[in-house]
């Protein structure tokens, strides 16, 4: 929308006004000018764009014209700052340069001048419309929140529809409706319960609380019930007199007079009055959307002593949590629907109940893999099917081919779309426009978190927050739309730090629509396509089959002169990126985002890139690059640079210029088919000390000895730090370093050597008991890689509190260094990876030990013999992963104390062990009956011919739970 590119745009204004005002001379004026004119535009622009689908095609077009004029302005001022803050040299040189370069771009300022002038011109026609609409559609700005409330509650009550879906229709209802009627029922009668329901839109969360509340039992245990529905932006007096009425009426009173001329105050003190009197009561706020709204209603809700219930939905994790944490807590999560449900909820909408004809079964099966488990979804989509003709199965694939442009219409999906996007519209901009970005990534595609934030970063979509780091701001972006339930994470990296996430496929069809609706995103996978008529301004490639250079016409001849990304994702076409990315270097001086991970092909940077001024994001992880060129130091705005996984070995002096370099990955697999030997880095440069801007340094080569080691004090801004060839002779000053580094989040340190050539890691040159610092040595630490082998764990890791994983590779301790002595205590602890780590023939984990551990991984350690579990030891273990444990014969003893354990894994164990549980899988052998509570038991080892083979342990106990 373009509301979000305004509220963008004029952040971005503001920030230049700030930091590059002064080169701006005559032109700063003119600059707050359009700033201005935009800003009043804003306000109006979100009611007109609220109500685009129904508006005039000249209201559309005046939209557009906004949006286009609000990015020019960017480009304008980026251009400016690319020619006249280049050159900030001083000395007597420096003033030859600056007089010399002032001479020369006399012209050049007079056109961007010119250009400024016009784009004023525009704004003040643009300005002459916007009055003139606010005059023809009545909206002025401060009318505008009135207004989006009317509109919101015509999209709010229709939510409402999901109530009259028959009760024959539900599947999957009736386990989660005799789950939350035990949560109502059971429990004491001294203090009032809250019972949360939270899931993304359409899941069926108010037409499962309504069954709830309509049940029987539930009616007779409590007699004095309520429904409260509420909209978005919901006027809480209106509410506060519907909630009186209901009551009253429940209770058969009469309702209070003039309750209409009452202030809020007052009609809580009603509310608390009557329930006060009344009796046990249940009360349901139905889709809640903000917090405040319980802070401010929990008011007039009393605790009395008659067990109270409160139940509620929302889409927000904060408002589930929020409203229980005063009370005896109850968030119930939503998932979508099974495969089994969906299946049988489809063909009941469109076979009348009865099986889907064969010739139609590939087809239905895709159509429904995009409702995923939604049932909002599933019911408009089959209502949408049910009208097509069985016998022709063209007309189903078009309708699988065609799903986003259904939801752009206003057919039989329009109320699909409206309800995903209730919660796409009640974002900040800031939120709109980082989801909106989503869209650059393909269908099933596996998002990396961690790129992600760096991307929105680089775009600066990412506002400055005063005492946080802009990482950490990212990463709080990424969790709010978690908790919206608009982005869901797949994969953890360890507690509390998301590995990937991916879209509903229903809601990033709407993502897409949006944003290219914005000229947001460009997206080409290499096939014959008509360019957009538009400026192209992230141009993004997707994996393509084809290699054909049918493409190479339509690149030739297009203008990428307002292009700021260029991003590859996944393996494409070598000749597409090639010519496309040889087009951008040439044409696209704008640039701040480049990205060719993964690129094989690319075996060297362009020389054309060192000419970009604005940029700031470098990713060539994964390609073939093996050299980097002296040119590199002239990305003076460059803050991320990603060589993983490259051939590169060595950085140019000239790197030491990047002082506004935040991130710097350059690395390789010590064995690129096992990431248990660690990485090699990069030869460290002396004066690495000087990148003061750095908080990610991964994977720096130490080897050159305790200068640069010492260096690495100086970076006091890291936040993960890898170093590798780490000398055992250089251990104390490494520590010595990092006692400097008080916001490290994430240390890896690698010795020299593979295997058993490791040299010995010695950092046991930090005493807590005697240092005065020990206080806050490395206490921001959330994870340790130590790959090499230890003749002691350091002291120092016992203290470490907010330690939430740790690796330990090769360590090789002997039998009397137990490792699991430091650890045990450490509170925060949930992850533990050991391969080769120990060599002693025995484990123990004793009761009260390691109490927040959920995942333990033992890989390689050939001398253990025996494990034991004594009860009270890990209680919330999830996962215990045991691999290559040769001499390990038997199960771990004490293993059936391990209640919370959800998947046991066993891989290339020993075969008396695999055998003895392939066979014995009877109820009453011992290893059942120790066993037997653990739902998934995974057994995987290699054939003598080398095949792989994975069997399941129970599988049928497992549907069955």
């Amino acid at each position: 929308m373009a509301e979000t590119v305004l509220s963008f745009v004029l952040d971005q204004l503001s920030t230049f006004l700030r930091e590059e005002g002064r080169v701006l001379g005559g032109l700063r004026q003119e600059v707050q000018f359009i700033r201005d004119e935009l800003g009043h535009m804003r306000a109006f622009l979100r009611e007109a764009e609220a109500n685009e689908e129904d508006a005039q095609p000249r209201l559309q077009e005046w939209i557009k014209q906004v949006r286009e004029a609000a990015y020019d302005t960017e480009d304008i001022l980026d251009e400016f700052v690319a020619r006249f803050a280049r050159h900030r040299t001083t000395g007597f040189y420096g003033s030859f340069r600056r007089i010399f370069s002032s001479i020369k771009n006399l012209r050049a300022r007079h056109r961007v001048a010119s250009q400024i002038q016009s784009i004023k011109f525009r704004i003040n026609s643009i300005s002459e419309g916007h009055q003139r609409y606010q005059s023809e559609y009545g909206i002025s700005a401060q009318a505008s929140s009135s207004l989006s409330a009317v509109n919101n509650t015509t999209w709010r009550y229709s939510g409402d529809d999901a109530l009259l879906v028959e009760e024959a229709k539900l599947v999957g209802i009736d386990q989660p409706k005799k789950h939350l009627i035990s949560q109502l029922l059971q429990g004491d009668d001294y203090q009032l319960k809250v019972v949360s329901v939270v899931g993304m839109g359409g899941l069926g969360k108010t037409t499962l609380v309504k069954k709830v509340h309509e049940d029987l039992e539930v009616r007779r245990h409590f007699p004095v019930r309520a429904w409260v529905t509420i909209s978005e932006t919901c006027d809480f007096q209106y509410l506060l007199i519907d909630l009186i009425r209901q009551l009253h009426e429940e209770g058969k009173k009469p309702v209070p007079q003039s309750i209409e001329s009452m202030t809020t105050t007052e009609l809580k003190k009603i509310v608390k009055d009557f329930l006060q009197q009344a009796g046990r009561y249940a009360i349901v706020f139905d889709d809640v959307w903000d917090v405040e709204f319980w802070n401010t209603i929990k008011f007039a809700l009393p605790e009395s002593s008659h067990g109270n219930r409160v139940m509620l939905t929302t889409r927000r994790a904060d408002v589930a949590s929020a409203s229980c944490i005063e009370s005896r807590r109850f968030v119930y999560r939503m998932e979508p629907l099974s495969f089994e449900d969906s299946w049988t909820l489809f063909c009941n909408k469109i076979f009348k109940g009865n099986s889907c004809p064969g010739h139609l079964m590939d087809v239905a099966k895709g159509i429904l893999d995009k409702c995923e488990g939604l049932p909002l979804a599933i019911l408009a989509i089959s209502g949408l099917l049910a009208s097509k003709d069985v016998n022709r199965i063209e007309e189903w694939e078009m309708v699988r081919r065609s799903l986003r442009v259904e939801l752009e219409g206003t057919g039989k999906l329009d109320r699909v779309k409206k309800i995903l996007f209730l919660s796409y519209s009640d974002l900040p901009w800031h939120l709109k426009i980082c989801l909106l970005y989503t869209s650059i990534y393909p269908e099933d595609y596996k998002i990396g978190c961690l790129r992600l934030v760096n991307l929105w970063i680089a775009e600066r979509f990412v506002e400055w927050r005063e005492g946080m780091n802009i990482e950490d701001v990212a990463w709080s972006y990424l969790s709010e739309l978690v908790n919206r339930s608009l982005i869901q994470v797949t994969g953890v990296f360890y507690e509390g730090m998301p590995g990937n996430c991916r879209i509903h496929d229903l809601l990033r069809e709407i993502i897409i629509s949006k944003s290219r609706e914005q000229n947001m995103v460009t997206i080409t996978t290499g096939q014959p396509t008509r360019w957009p008529s538009e400026k192209v301004r992230r141009l993004i490639v997707h994996t393509s089959s084809s290699n054909n250079t049918q493409h190479h016409e339509q690149t030739q001849n297009y203008c990428f002169d307002h292009l700021r990304s260029f991003i590859t994702i996944g393996s494409t076409s070598p000749l597409l990126s090639r010519m496309l990315l040889s087009e951008v270097s040439r044409g696209s001086k704008l640039l701040k985002v480049l990205g060719l991970r993964g690129q094989k092909t690319q075996k060297e940077i362009p020389n054309e890139i060192f000419k970009m001024f604005h940029l700031k994001h470098l990713d060539l992880y994964g390609t073939g690059v093996e050299r980097v060129p002296k040119g590199i130091g002239k990305l003076q705005h460059l803050e991320y640079l990603n060589l993983g996984n490259t051939g590169v070995g060595e950085l140019p002096i000239e790197i030491l210029k990047l002082q506004k370099l935040r991130v710097l990955k350059v690395y390789q697999r010590v064995d690129p088919s096992d990431d248990d030997y660690g990485r090699h880095g990069f030869k460290a440069l002396f004066n690495m000390g000087g990148l003061l801007s750095l908080e990610i340094l991964s994977c720096m080569d130490a080897s050159s000895g305790c200068i640069t080691v010492r260096e690495i004090g100086n970076l006091t801004q890291l936040r993960e730090l890898a170093i590798t060839k780490l000398r055992r002779d250089d251990g104390k000053e490494l520590c010595s370093s990092l006692a400097n580094l008080t916001n490290l989040h994430k240390l890896s340190v690698y010795s020299i050597g593979k295997g058993d050539d490791h040299e010995i890691i010695d950092l046991n040159h930090h005493n807590p008991s005697l240092s005065s610092s020990s206080c806050s040595f490395l206490q921001s630490l959330r994870m340790l890689i130590l790959c090499g082998r230890l003749e002691k764990m350091p002291q120092w890791v016992a203290h470490l509190h907010s330690l939430v994983r740790i690796d330990l590779d090769w360590s090789r301790l002997r039998g009397e260094e137990d490792p699991l002595e430091s650890l045990q205590h450490l509170p925060n602890l949930v992850n533990i990876n050991f391969c080769g780590s120990y060599q002693g023939e025995g484990l123990c984990f004793k009761t009260g030990g390691f109490l927040m551990l959920k995942r333990l991984h033992l890989k390689r350690m050939e001398g253990l013999r025996w494990m034991r579990v004594e009860e009270g030891a890990l209680p919330r273990l999830e996962t215990l992963f045991l691999q290559q444990l040769p001499l390990l014969e038997e199960l771990p003893l004490g293993i059936q104390h391990l209640s919370h354990l959800q998947r046991l894994s066993l891989y290339e164990m020993s075969s008396q062990l695999r055998e003895e549980l392939l066979e014995n899988q009877k109820e009453e052998s011992e290893d059942y009956t120790r066993i037997a509570h653990i739902p998934e038991i995974l057994i995987g080892y290699y054939t003598d011919d080398w095949k792989w083979r994975e069997h399941q342990l129970w599988e049928k106990k497992k549907k069955k739970t």
